[in-house]
C-alpha cells in the first residue's frame, strides 16, 4: 500500500485581493479621503459609509487573527462591532501586511516577501523593517542608502487629499522603513496603549468640529495606529497564552476610552490586523542545521518567513533539494516553485515590482500544519518563537475588521 500525497496547502486558503482582502480595505481608506484607489474596493464596506466623515481611525493590531478573536472574546467590543473577516496578504506577515497598510499595494506592486529578504541590489539579504543586514550591522540610512529611493513605493498619505498622522510605537516611528513610507504624514510615538490613543484623540481635536459645519472646513484626517504588543506576547509566550488572552482584554480596555474621549468629534474607527498567529512546537520545526544535506542545496540563507521560507538553489543542486524534500521532509512542508505562487496570484494581481522575482528565491517551502523552517547564521540564537505567522492557514490569513463609531 502506497502513502498518499498530501493535499495541497494551495487548495485550502488563498489571500483575496477581489474585494475581500485589506489590499481592498486600503482602497476603499484612499477612496474616502479623496483619493484614486488602483484595486476594487471592500465588499463589506460601503465607501459611502466613510466618505462624508471628518476623521477617518486605522488602528492595526499586529498578530489579531479572526478566529483567534471570535474564541477568545466572543462577547467583547471588537466581536460586537466586527462587520467582516477579511484576508490578509501573502506570506501573512508584519513585513508584508503593514507595508500594504502603508502603501495600499498588494506585495505583488510593493515587493516585501518578509521580515528576511533577499535584496540583490544591495547583495544581501535583509531584515527589512529594522533596516539591517541579517548578520547584523547598521540600517539602511547610517549605510549612506534612501530607503526611500531603495523601496520605491507610493506611500498611501501621499495618495489621499486629507491630512494624516502616523501614529506608532517611539522606537521605530522614526525607523528608515517609517520614514521612508509615511510620505507627507505627522509621525508620532508613544509609549504605551494609553499613550497611543492619547495622541489620537489630541490630534482629533486639535481643530473642532460643530454639527452643520462643512466637513471640508473641519480640517478631515486619516489617523493610522499600529499596536504591535501582542504579536510580541504571542511570539514569545505563546498565543493561546494566558498573557496574549489578557493583553487582549487590556486593548479593548483602551479602546472603550478611547471611544470616549472621541466621542461628539464625528470620527469612525476601523481595527484590523495584519495577520493571525498559531503556536509551534519543538517537535515540528525543520531545523537546518539537522538536515544538512538539504543546506548545502542552499546559495543563500532562507528568506521570507518560518511559515513560508523562500529557498535560492545552487547551481546544480535542484534535483537534490527536491529528492531531499519528498524524501524526508514532505509531511511538513510543501515544495512549490515560486514562480507558481506568482502565477497563481498569491501576492496579488496587476502592476509587479520589477525585483519581485528577485525575492522569492527558487522555490518556496510551505509548511504544514504548525510546522516551522529555520536556519541560523553564525552568531545568531536558534529560533525560539512560540506564535508564528506567514503561512497558509485560516488562523494566519484571516483577520478581524471591526467598525466603532464613538457618537
Amino acid at each position: 500500500m502506497t502513502r498518499s500525497e498530501p493535499r495541497s496547502l494551495l487548495e485550502h486558503h488563498r489571500p483575496d485581493y477581489a474585494g475581500g482582502g485589506i489590499v481592498n480595505l486600503m482602497s476603499t481608506l484612499i477612496a474616502a479621503r479623496g483619493g484614486q484607489p488602483e484595486t476594487p474596493t471592500l465588499t463589506a464596506l460601503p465607501l459611502a459609509r466613510l466618505a462624508d466623515t471628518r476623521n477617518l481611525v486605522l488602528l492595526v493590531i499586529d498578530g489579531l487573527g479572526a478566529d483567534w478573536l471570535q474564541r477568545h472574546a466572543p462577547e467583547g467590543l471588537l466581536a460586537r462591532h466586527r462587520i467582516a473577516t477579511l484576508s490578509t496578504v501573502f506570506p501573512a506577515t508584519t513585513a508584508a501586511a503593514i507595508t500594504t497598510y502603508l502603501t495600499g499595494d498588494a506585495p505583488l506592486r510593493h515587493g516585501l516577501t518578509g521580515w528576511h529578504t533577499y535584496l540583490r541590489e544591495l547583495g544581501c539579504v535583509m531584515a527589512v523593517l529594522p533596516g539591517t543586514p541579517r548578520y547584523g550591522g547598521v540600517s539602511y540610512a547610517r549605510a549612506g542608502i534612501d530607503p526611500a529611493r531603495l523601496f520605491g513605493t507610493r506611500p498611501v498619505f501621499d495618495r489621499i487629499a486629507t491630512r494624516s498622522s502616523v501614529i506608532a510605537p517611539h522606537f521605530i516611528i522614526d525607523s528608515d522603513f517609517n520614514r521612508a513610507h509615511s510620505g507627507r504624514a505627522e509621525r508620532l510615538g508613544f509609549q504605551g496603549l494609553d499613550d497611543m490613543f492619547g495622541q489620537a484623540a489630541r490630534v482629533i481635536r486639535a481643530t473642532p468640529w460643530r454639527p452643520g459645519r462643512r466637513r471640508h472646513d473641519a480640517d478631515p484626517r486619516y489617523l493610522y495606529l499600529y499596536w504591535p504588543r501582542l504579536d510580541t506576547i504571542g511570539h514569545q509566550q505563546g498565543i493561546e497564552s494566558a498573557a496574549a488572552v489578557g493583553h487582549l482584554a487590556q486593548i479593548e480596555a483602551a479602546l472603550a476610552r478611547f471611544l470616549e474621549q472621541i466621542r461628539g468629534t464625528d470620527t469612525q474607527v476601523l481595527v484590523c490586523a495584519d495577520h493571525g498567529q498559531i503556536d509551534n512546537t519543538p517537535e515540528t520545526r525543520v531545523d537546518l542545521d539537522d538536515h544538512p544535506e538539504l543546506a548545502e542545496c542552499l546559495a543563500l540563507p532562507l528568506c521570507g518567513e518560518p511559515r513560508a521560507a523562500f529557498c535560492y538553489l545552487r547551481p546544480g543542486r535542484e534535483r537534490q533539494f527536491l529528492g531531499y524534500c519528498q524524501a524526508h521532509l514532505a509531511e511538513r512542508v510543501e515544495v512549490v516553485p515560486s514562480k507558481r505562487l506568482i502565477e497563481l496570484e498569491m501576492f496579488g494581481s496587476g502592476a509587479r515590482n520589477p525585483r519581485l522575482a528577485e525575492r522569492i528565491g527558487d522555490y518556496c517551502l510551505l509548511a504544514r500544519d504548525n510546522a516551522i523552517v529555520v536556519d541560523r547564521l553564525p552568531g545568531e540564537r536558534s529560533h525560539s518563537m512560540v506564535g508564528v505567522h506567514g503561512g497558509l492557514s485560516r488562523a494566519e490569513l484571516e483577520v478581524p475588521l471591526a467598525l466603532l463609531r464613538p457618537d
